[in-house]
C-alpha cells in the first residue's frame, strides 16, 4: 500500500492529492498496441497554491524552477519511456521528487580564499621556467 504522503526531503512531504496525473497515448515502440493504450503520464503540481510549502520554500522553488513553470505557477513533468502506465507513473514521480529536492537545496556560499605562499611560489617558479624555455628557443643574437 502506498503512503498517504510523498516524501521529498527530510522536512517536506506532499500529500498525493496535490499531484495530478493524466494518461494519454504515447508514441514510440509498441506496434498496434501503442494506438490503443494510454501509457504516457503527465504529472502536474500546482506550486503556487500548494498548502504544504512555507512561503520561503515556495519563493525559493519559484526562483529555481522558473523555466519549468507555466504562467499559473504549475510544474509539468512527462514520462513516456515505458510501455507500462505504472512504470511511467513511477518514473515521473521519482523525477519529480529528485527535481524538487534538488531545487530546495541551498547552495553553500563560497568563501573567498587567498592563494597560499607556497602556491604563489610555485606559480612564479613555473612562469620563470616557461620564460627560460621560450628564451632558449629564440635564434642566437636576437637580443631585444
Amino acid at each position: 500500500m502506498r503512503e498517504s504522503r510523498l516524501k521529498i526531503t527530510g522536512s517536506l512531504s506532499l500529500p498525493w492529492s496535490e499531484l495530478h496525473f493524466t494518461a494519454s497515448r504515447a508514441g514510440g515502440p509498441g506496434g498496434q498496441h501503442v494506438n490503443t493504450s494510454a501509457t504516457r503520464i503527465e504529472l502536474w503540481w500546482d506550486l503556487a497554491d500548494s498548502p504544504s510549502l512555507t512561503d520561503a520554500q515556495r519563493e525559493h522553488l519559484r526562483r529555481r524552477l522558473a523555466s519549468r513553470l507555466d504562467s499559473q505557477g504549475r510544474l509539468r513533468l512527462v514520462a513516456a519511456a515505458s510501455r507500462s502506465q505504472y512504470q511511467n507513473r513511477e518514473a515521473v514521480t521519482e523525477r519529480f521528487q529528485k527535481l524538487v529536492a534538488q531545487a530546495l537545496q541551498v547552495p553553500k556560499v563560497r568563501k573567498r580564499t587567498a592563494p597560499t605562499k607556497a602556491a604563489r611560489e610555485r606559480r612564479l617558479v613555473s612562469k620563470l621556467r616557461r620564460a627560460r624555455l621560450k628564451q632558449s628557443r629564440r635564434p642566437p643574437g636576437s637580443e631585444d
